[in-house]
């Protein structure tokens, strides 16, 4: 399931394809409150801007409108750190993607602002939820 691949990183690698993988991030999104503000196509942004090749790579910049709001009426200038960035990739091997999310508690701990503390606690809990289930959503 889903493990600290950095201090910042919340990670899994799971069984799914790339296209499934993104749709099932969605749906687990959405499942936890969380809507998809951006979407930023990495691989298809390099090829335009730079001309090379990346594997798929998508950032999702999910927000939570009432924790986003818990965090605002808290500590106005965290707008700076959000939304939540969520990443889909394609794994290294055939058939795998990585789904990654943003640690919020390294995030928001920029703030130094303990009435932020407990946001980033409930949105990095679940941020986790929502990786664990991308993770365990395909077969063995």
């Amino acid at each position: 399931m889903a493990t600290q691949t950095s201090r910042y990183a919340i990670s899994a690698t799971v069984r799914l394809p790339y296209p499934e993988a993104v749709e099932r991030t969605r749906e687990e999104l959405a499942r936890e409150g969380f809507g998809v503000l951006t979407e930023i196509d990495v691989a298809a942004t390099l090829k335009k801007k730079l001309d090379v090749d990346f594997r798929p790579y998508v950032i999702l910049g999910a927000c939570n409108p009432g924790m986003a709001h818990r965090a605002l009426s808290a500590e106005p200038d965290i707008g700076l750190l959000l939304p939540c960035n969520v990443v889909v990739r394609a794994g290294e091997r055939e058939g795998t993607s990585e789904v990654l999310a943003m640690d919020p508690e390294v995030a928001l701990s920029l703030a130094d602002n303990p009435e932020v503390a407990p946001v980033a606690k409930a949105v990095g809990e679940q941020l986790r939820r929502v990786v664990d289930r991308v993770a365990g959503s395909a077969p063995a």
